[in-house]
C-alpha cells in the first residue's frame, strides 16, 4: 500500500503499485491533462513508471523549467523517425537536446541540406498530430544488438556494446518506430506542440573523433509554445544583425586568416577600441590598489606539473621543445602559477595582505578549428587577471570589495545586472575534502557578508576551488559568464607560498582567482553586438568624422579636426571630393557616433552642423561649444566619477 506524498505534504494512499499517471487521475482531471512526466524521490521518470512502494512524487508540467528539456528530447525522436521514414536506409546515431534545441546525427551516404527541411518537417507534424505513445522496454543486451545490426544500424548496435554491463538497455517506441535511449520521455509525441523548426546541418564525427566516418548533423530549436518560438527566431535575426564578425569587417576593426588560426589581426580602429577597453580596466584597478605585474610566455613544464595544470590541461597547452637544453616548455595557457612565484620572490609579512597582483596576461589554449568562433573564442587571448594573496578572515571584505568594482565596470559598460551562480566541487579536483570543505564555507561566507545572492551551479568549480560565476544579459537577451571569483586553497599550498604571520610563523595565504570581463576578445566580441557597433562616445575606436561640403571648406575641416583632437578626441577629417550624403552614408555605416558637416557658411560663423548616428536631423552649434560638449560627452566614466576630463581644448577663437 504506497503512501504518496505530493509538494504541500499532503499523502495519499493507494491499494496496490500505481503509476504516475494514476496518481495524476486521482488528485484531479486537470492534473491528468498537465502532467507530462513525474520526479519521483527527486528523479525524472516517465508517467508510466510503476510506484510500489512509499514516495515522493511531484508532476511535471508544461510550465517547469525541466519540460523544456523533455520537450527538445522527445523531439529529437520525432525527427529520427521522420527521416527514416523519408530516407529509408538512413542511420541514426545520437540527438540529445542542447541550449535552446536539439540535433541528430544521421549516417546517409548522400548529406542532407536545408533543402530537405520542408519534407522533414511536413513528416514531423503529421507523427505529432499521431500522438503515439512513448512505451519504455528492457531488452537483452544480445538481442537488442541483433536486431540493431539486423536493421542495418552498426552505430547503434556499437553503443549498446559499449554501455557497462550493469546498465539496463532500455527501448522506447512511439508507434511502429523505436530508439534505444535510457529517457524519461512524455506520455506521447502529442506532447512536443508544433513550436519547433530545423536550422541548419553540419558535418559532425562519429563520437567526435576525426578518425570516425563524418556524420549529418540537423540541428533544430524546440519550444513550449509558438510565441516562445516566435522570440527565440526574432532574437537570432537580431543577433544575426549584430554578428561581431560582420560588423568587425563594417567597421575595419580586425581580421583573420590561415596562417595564424585562432588568433586576431587588430587594425587601427579595432585596437584603439582594445586599448580604451584595457586603459579603462587599468585605471579602476589602480583604484583599487592591484599591482601590475608582467609573467613569462614560455614557462618549463615542471611548473605546470606542480600546479596541477599539466594533468588538467595539457591537452590545451601549446609545447616548445627546447633541443640544446633538453626542456619542455608550454605557453601558458593561464598566469595564476607565475602570479605565486612573484608572491614567493621574497619573504612576505602579514602586513603585506591583501596583496592584489592584477596582469593584463597574455595566454594561449589550444581550441579544435572547429570551436573557434570569431574573437569571442580564439587561441590566443589577454585576461583582465588578478590574484588577491589573502588570509581567511579577509576573503569576505575582499569579496565585497570585487563584487562592488565588477558591478561598477559592468554598469559603466552598458550592463544594467547581472546574475551570480555559485559553482561547487568537480568532480575531478585537487586537493582534499577538508581543504574543499573550508573553502566552501569561506566563499558562502564571503557571500552572506557580502551581500550577494546566488545560484547553484553544482560540479562546475574550478579544479582547485569553487567559484563565484558573474553572468551578465546582453540588450537581445542573451546571457555570457564573464567575471568570476575563486576561493584557492590548493594552489598555494601545492607551489609552497608562504607568508610570516603576526605569530611570526609560516602560514598559507589564500588565494583569490579574479576576473571582470574574463578575454578581452571574447568581451570586446559581447560589447560589439551589445551595442551593435554603435557605442557610447567614449568607448568609440573613431568617435567624430568631419566632413567638408565643398572643397572651399578643407581649411576650416581641418582645423575642426585639429581642434576636437587637442581636445582629446579620435577624430578623422573627411576632405575627399564627393558628395556629403554619400560620406554620410559611408561614416554611418562605419558606425561613427556624431559627424561634423562643414560648408562655406560653417566656416564663414565659426559653427558646425552635428549629426548624430542614427538621427535624421542635425544641429547647427558654434564650435567651441561642439568641442567643449563633445570631450565632456567622450570622457570615460571613471574620470568622471573623479572629477577628471579629457584635455581642455584651447580656445579656437
Amino acid at each position: 500500500m504506497p503512501a504518496i506524498t505530493l509538494p504541500d505534504g499532503s499523502i495519499r494512499q493507494f491499494d496496490g503499485p500505481v503509476t504516475g499517471t494514476d496518481v495524476a487521475l486521482a488528485i484531479g482531471p486537470g492534473l491528468a491533462k498537465a502532467a507530462l512526466a513525474m520526479e519521483l524521490d527527486g528523479t525524472l521518470v516517465d508517467l508510466s513508471r510503476e510506484i510500489a512502494a512509499d514516495a515522493s512524487v511531484r508532476f511535471i508540467t508544461r510550465k517547469d523549467g525541466v519540460a523544456l528539456e523533455m520537450i527538445r528530447h522527445d523531439v529529437a525522436h520525432v525527427l529520427a523517425e521522420a527521416v527514416q521514414s523519408l530516407h529509408p536506409g538512413t542511420q541514426v546515431t545520437i540527438g540529445p537536446p542542447i541550449e535552446n534545441g536539439f540535433y541528430y546525427d544521421f549516417a546517409r551516404n548522400e548529406p542532407f541540406t536545408p533543402d530537405d527541411f520542408p519534407a522533414i518537417e511536413a513528416r514531423m507534424r503529421e507523427i505529432v498530430a499521431a500522438n503515439a505513445g512513448f512505451v519504455r522496454e528492457e531488452w537483452p543486451r544480445e538481442e537488442a544488438i541483433a536486431f540493431f545490426e539486423a536493421r542495418g544500424e552498426r552505430y547503434k548496435a556499437e553503443l549498446i556494446r559499449d554501455l557497462p554491463g550493469d546498465v539496463p538497455i532500455s527501448i522506447y517506441r512511439q508507434g511502429e518506430w523505436l530508439d534505444l535511449c535510457r529517457g524519461p520521455h512524455m506520455r506521447g509525441t502529442g506532447d512536443v506542440g508544433t513550436a519547433f523548426k530545423l536550422m541548419k546541418v553540419a558535418g559532425a564525427y562519429w563520437r567526435g573523433d576525426h578518425r570516425n566516418p563524418m556524420l549529418t548533423r540537423i540541428y533544430g530549436t524546440a519550444w513550449r509554445d509558438g510565441k516562445e518560438l516566435e522570440a527565440h527566431l526574432l532574437q537570432l535575426e537580431e543577433a544575426e544583425k549584430r554578428d561581431h564578425r560582420r560588423i568587425g569587417r563594417e567597421m575595419d576593426l580586425f581580421h583573420f586568416q590561415e596562417e595564424a588560426t585562432g588568433s586576431i589581426f587588430w587594425h587601427p580602429k579595432g585596437w584603439r577600441l582594445y586599448s580604451t577597453l584595457q586603459d579603462y580596466m587599468r585605471r579602476m584597478q589602480n583604484g583599487e590598489g592591484y599591482q601590475e605585474v608582467r609573467t613569462p610566455q614560455l614557462v618549463d613544464r615542471s611548473l605546470w606539473e606542480a600546479s596541477g595544470h599539466w594533468e588538467k590541461y595539457r591537452e590545451h597547452m601549446f609545447i616548445a621543445t627546447v633541443e640544446d637544453e633538453d626542456k619542455v616548455l608550454a605557453l601558458k595557457p593561464m598566469n595564476c602559477p607565475c602570479h605565486v612565484q612573484i608572491f614567493k620572490h621574497g619573504l612576505r609579512s602579514y602586513r603585506e595582505l591583501p596583496l592584489r597582483m592584477a596582469e593584463f596576461g597574455a595566454c594561449h589554449r589550444y581550441e579544435p578549428s572547429g570551436a573557434l568562433h570569431g574573437i569571442m573564442r580564439v587561441r590566443s587571448f589577454v585576461q583582465d587577471d588578478a590574484h588577491i594573496f589573502c588570509t581567511e578572515e579577509q576573503i569576505a571584505p575582499e569579496t565585497a570589495r570585487f563584487v562592488a568594482m565588477l558591478t561598477q565596470v559592468y554598469a559603466d559598460l552598458g550592463f544594467d545586472g547581472f546574475v551570480v551562480k555559485f559553482a561547487d566541487r568537480p568532480d575531478s579536483r585537487a586537493g582534499d575534502d577538508a581543504s574543499w570543505d573550508k573553502a566552501e564555507a569561506a566563499l558562502i561566507e564571503a557571500c552572506r557578508l557580502a551581500g550577494v545572492e546566488y545560484e547553484l551551479n553544482p560540479g562546475e568549480g574550478a579544479f582547485y576551488g569553487p567559484k563565484l560565476e558573474f553572468v551578465l544579459r546582453d540588450a537581445i537577451g542573451r546571457d555570457w559568464q564573464c567575471g568570476t571569483l575563486q576561493v584557492d586553497y590548493v594552489l598555494p599550498d601545492r607551489l609552497d607560498a608562504s607568508y610570516i604571520g603576526d605569530d611570526s610563523t609560516r602560514h598559507r595565504p589564500v588565494m583569490l582567482h579574479r576576473a571582470i570581463v574574463g578575454s578581452f576578445e571574447r568581451f570586446l566580441g559581447i560589447l560589439i553586438e551589445q551595442y551593435a557597433g554603435k557605442f557610447p562616445l567614449w568607448l568609440a575606436p573613431v568617435q567624430v568624422v568631419v566632413a567638408s561640403i565643398v572643397s572651399d571648406a578643407e581649411p576650416y575641416a581641418l582645423e575642426v579636426a585639429q581642434a576636437l583632437r587637442h581636445a582629446g578626441l579620435v577624430v578623422t577629417a573627411d576632405t575627399a571630393n564627393e558628395k556629403i550624403n554619400a560620406k554620410i552614408r559611408t561614416h554611418s555605416l562605419a558606425r561613427v557616433p556624431v559627424i561634423l558637416v562643414v560648408g562655406r557658411k560653417e566656416a564663414e560663423a565659426r559653427t558646425v552642423a552635428m549629426r548624430r548616428l542614427g538621427g535624421a536631423s542635425q544641429e547647427v552649434v558654434s564650435l567651441d561649444e561642439a568641442v567643449a560638449a563633445l570631450a565632456l560627452e567622450a570622457t570615460p566614466p571613471d574620470l568622471k566619477r573623479n572629477g577628471r576630463g579629457l584635455n581642455q581644448h584651447l580656445p579656437t577663437s
